[in-house]
């Protein structure tokens, strides 16, 4: 038997036969079938309809219009295998047939200033100075310092030594001042001895060895003549020393008298102006004899008197034209302090290097002048421990020679 069921379907009516024993599921399945397909739709929209690209887009890249697609740059075509860049082949220059080659050579003048700034009371050296500290003046023009160093370093000198037959005290203080200086030296360092009085003598060449310098001296017993050619015997040194590199010293233990020389003061003045890289330190002997003789009151005293002060001068003009110092100890007691300052100004000293506003190499002597500031560019002012002024002394040489250019 089959019983007739209305189901309602939008505005249709069907007539669906369903059995009788499972009308409920039948019309379950058919509410269920309904309600999938209608929920499919829902969720399955249909796809958008691409939008068509703006055939008008030019060539250069970017829209054609407002609401048009952007175009991107068109990279421009490239071969794969394209060569690497060459560089431009330098200009060749071709010298005219049968014409050599010529180099050419430009050289800035240079100028090494030793400088040692001790202080006056005791003559110690004063470390710890800047570049700044320092102002170099030639012939009163201010130069712009380039270089800058502490130098510390074994030491080339020469001595030469007054061995005369004059008076034993002389003879003796000149002993002692070589003696003194000889003990101070150290394993570095290269000395050689010239002896001097009417004649120069080499006693001993440069050497390091210690011993050799002391049995040089200990030959220096008996003089042959009276007569002391100072002039000569610096003009010699100068002149030997000249052919040795690098920075050298003059060690010069002398009355100052020259009684007999062929070189004039004027002249060898010229040639310690004019020779290079070395510096002059001067010791006086005779000191005691001479204390004890000053003032004897007769015409001969008086003249002897006036040619020691003389003598005295041109020692220190000697020492000042070259950076060095001037001593005149009358106890021999003091040569051991004098020959350590000697030392430790040899060894501690601030090098300047500064290429010159005057660039002429025209051999004129240019004069030097080196001052010591603060950072505010006043002259530098020093305390001790107690916050009291301390004075130093700046140790520098007077001036130098320029080169001529055909040197």
């Amino acid at each position: 038997m089959l019983v007739t069921t209305e189901v309602a379907m939008s505005t249709k009516r069907l007539n669906v036969p369903v059995p009788r024993h499972s009308s409920l599921i039948g019309l379950f399945l058919v509410f269920f079938t309904i309600a999938a397909a209608q929920m499919g739709r829902a969720q399955n929209p249909p796809p958008p309809q691409p939008q068509q690209p703006d055939q008008a887009s030019p060539d250069a890249g970017g829209p054609g219009a407002d609401a048009g697609a952007i175009a991107l740059p068109k990279k421009k075509d490239k071969p794969e295998d394209a060569p690497p860049p060459v560089a431009p082949a330098a200009p060749k220059f071709k010298n005219p047939e049968g014409a050599p080659t010529y180099s050419l050579r430009i050289e800035v003048p240079e100028v090494n200033v030793d400088v040692g700034v001790l202080v006056q009371k005791t003559g110690q050296f004063i470390p710890g100075l800047k570049p700044g500290n320092f102002r170099v003046y030639e012939d009163g023009i201010l130069q712009k310092v380039a270089g800058f160093k502490r130098v510390e370093a074994p030491i080339t000198a020469l001595m030469i030594c007054e061995f005369a037959s004059t008076s034993y005290y002389f003879v003796y203080d000149m002993r002692n001042a070589a003696y003194a200086f000889a003990q101070q030296l150290r394993p570095q360092d290269y000395v050689a001895l010239m002896t001097f009085d009417m004649h120069t003598n080499i006693v001993t060449d440069f050497t390091q060895d210690k011993n050799q310098l002391y049995q040089a001296i200990n030959s220096l017993v008996i003089p042959g003549f009276s007569e002391r050619n100072l002039f000569d015997a610096l003009y010699e040194g100068l002149d030997r020393l000249n052919r040795v590199e690098g920075r050298k010293y003059i060690i010069l233990i002398a009355s100052g008298r020259d009684t007999f020389s062929k070189i004039t003061y004027d002249k060898i003045l010229q040639k310690v102006k004019a020779t290079q890289d070395v510096t002059i330190f001067t010791v006086s002997t005779g000191g005691a004899i001479r204390a004890i003789r000053e003032g004897g009151g007769s015409m001969n005293a008086t003249l002897r008197d006036m040619d020691y002060l003389m003598a005295d001068n041109e020692m220190k003009t000697f020492a000042n034209l070259t950076g060095g110092r001037s001593f005149f100890p009358r106890f021999a007691g003091e040569m051991p302090d004098i020959f350590g300052e000697i030392n430790q100004n040899i060894r501690s000293k601030y090098q300047l290097v500064y290429h010159p506003t005057n660039s002429k190499q025209d051999g004129t002597y240019r004069k030097l002048r080196v001052e010591l500031v603060d950072e505010e560019g006043q002259p530098l002012r020093m305390q001790d421990e107690k916050k009291k002024p301390l004075k130093y002394e700046i140790i520098a040489r007077d001036g130098y020679r320029a080169r001529q250019e055909v040197e």
